[in-house]
């Protein structure tokens, strides 16, 4: 959508009629950079307004955790990249498999290395539901559950965890596939059914980590910011087209300043008789 002070220019110079099919073509190059412009301007308080937005969210992961709300399942929305308090038990019966995943870049120690995020139903004692947890990251050599029985935690544990949001499929992004136990996304709504729980899904925290287990804090403020690119491409846009016009003005000037001259000049000095 464009600003409307562009918007409203715009329509003062589209009510300029004429007839003549040379000046429609110049005010339609006129029009363009204009346009292009305004556009390009837009996007950079696009742009800072989506960096102070991911600014928000990751200060928010980051504020003193609260107990989990009541009425969290109501508030998602509202309270999503909150960190809150949990208590419960988990079934590694029905752990899921978010992959290919690689390791946040807060938590590892190395380089990058393929692997999948573990997703585990907890029973939470103070919400008496079933929720699930995102308990963080393994390399995929320890992706199934047999090859890490340290890290599957019996009993009642004690968790910090950040609330997250379903996500849509990203364009590229493979199916998830139920059978084979890989989610390529988080659709919690699908995860839930599949698992028998609420559709809740948190995040546990770095502090969560367990030896041969998942490595927590793998929570990622990831907004689609591609205001950056929009705005060079506006700009580049308006530059040819205004490059257009004033080679299309600057030529027409110039013949017309030619004819004037032809047509100023005496028949006889024309070598006219």
């Amino acid at each position: 959508m464009l600003p409307k002070d562009v918007i409203q220019q715009i329509r003062r110079i589209s009510q300029v009629t004429t007839s003549n099919p040379e000046q429609r073509k110049k005010l339609l190059l006129l029009i363009i950079p204009i346009a292009t412009f305004g556009l390009g301007t837009w996007q950079i308080f696009r742009l800072q307004w989506k960096l102070n937005l991911i600014e928000k969210l990751e200060t928010k992961t980051k504020k003193s955790p609260i107990d989990v709300p009541s009425d969290i399942e109501d508030r998602l929305k509202e309270l999503e990249y909150s960190r809150v308090r949990v208590s419960g038990s988990f079934d590694h019966s029905k752990e899921l498999h978010l992959w290919p995943r690689t390791q946040n870049k807060e938590t590892t120690r190395g380089r990058a290395e393929p692997g999948a995020q573990i997703i585990t139903p907890l029973y939470c004692k103070s919400l008496g539901k079933w929720i699930l947890i995102n308990r963080g990251w393994v390399p995929n050599r320890l992706k199934d559950p047999q090859t890490r029985p340290s890290g599957q935690v019996e009993g009642e544990v004690d968790l910090t965890a950040v609330v997250r949001t379903t996500e849509k499929k990203p364009t590229f992004s493979p199916r998830n596939d139920v059978d084979k136990n890989r989610w390529s996304y988080r659709d919690i709504e699908h995860m839930s059914a599949v698992t028998g729980t609420s559709q809740i899904l948190l995040d546990a925290d770095a502090t969560t980590t367990v030896p041969g287990g998942p490595i927590g804090g793998q929570t990622r403020v990831t907004l689609r910011n591609d205001h950056l690119q929009y705005i060079f491409t506006w700009y580049a846009l308006s530059l040819f087209t205004g490059y257009m016009f004033w080679t299309f003005w600057k030529k027409k000037s110039a013949n017309s300043t030619a004819a004037q001259k032809l047509y100023s000049t005496p028949p006889s000095k024309r070598g006219l008789k």
